[in-house]
């Protein structure tokens, strides 16, 4: 049995995520943040292209992640990427409103973002379409991504929009090697 969307990470686990995103975020800028997100979308495309549609449609219970809710151990290739489209979308608008001093008026809900089991490969192009959608939102143009408003993520509290930038690539690396897993407990044919 699963535990239900949105119950968390163990509270040391959080602590530890906590702390190692606060690390991560500090280290380069806005161009190492953007270059991160960028290898892993690339990465993610690479495999979930190497798949059949009927692999990647395929769920798979794998062993849960460090840094990965239990309710997300039972996804298939398309649902981690209808998750990662409902995500980069969320960031973008995070980081849209926060740059306008704008604080979302919704709260983030991890419960909120989990994605729909039927789905079919148009999922890899809106997947496309939202890392897109969120290079579009961060970019830098004569401005920081520093700002004063911030809203809050349900696991690391308050952030800016450069915290919001930050979390990207953080986010897809982890649900990169979620894909990973995935493909690795395929079964074989």
């Amino acid at each position: 049995m699963l535990a239900p969307p949105g119950a968390g990470l163990p509270k040391l686990e959080l602590l530890v995520a906590r702390l190692l995103f606060a690390w991560k975020s500090r280290q380069g800028g806005h161009a190492h943040h953007a270059g991160v997100f960028c290898r892993e979308h690339d990465a993610i495309l690479l495999l979930a292209r190497s798949c059949t549609p009927e692999q990647a449609a395929t769920r798979v219970l794998i062993p849960r992640l460090r840094g990965m809710e239990d309710s997300s151990r039972f996804w298939s290739v398309w649902m981690t990427l209808d998750h990662l489209r409902i995500t980069n979308v969320g960031f973008a608008g995070a980081i849209r409103s926060l740059r306008q001093g704008v604080v979302p008026g919704h709260k983030a809900s991890t419960a909120a973002v989990k994605p729909s089991p039927g789905l079919d490969e148009s999922v890899v192009g809106a997947f496309e379409q939202s890392c897109s959608v969120f290079l579009k939102a961060s970019r830098v143009e004569g401005t920081s991504l520093a700002t004063l408003a911030r809203y809050p993520h349900p696991w690391f509290g308050p952030l800016d929009a450069a915290g919001w930038h930050a979390i990207g690539g953080f986010h897809m690396a982890l649900h990169r090697r979620q894909i990973e897993s995935i493909l690795a407990g395929l079964p074989r044919r």
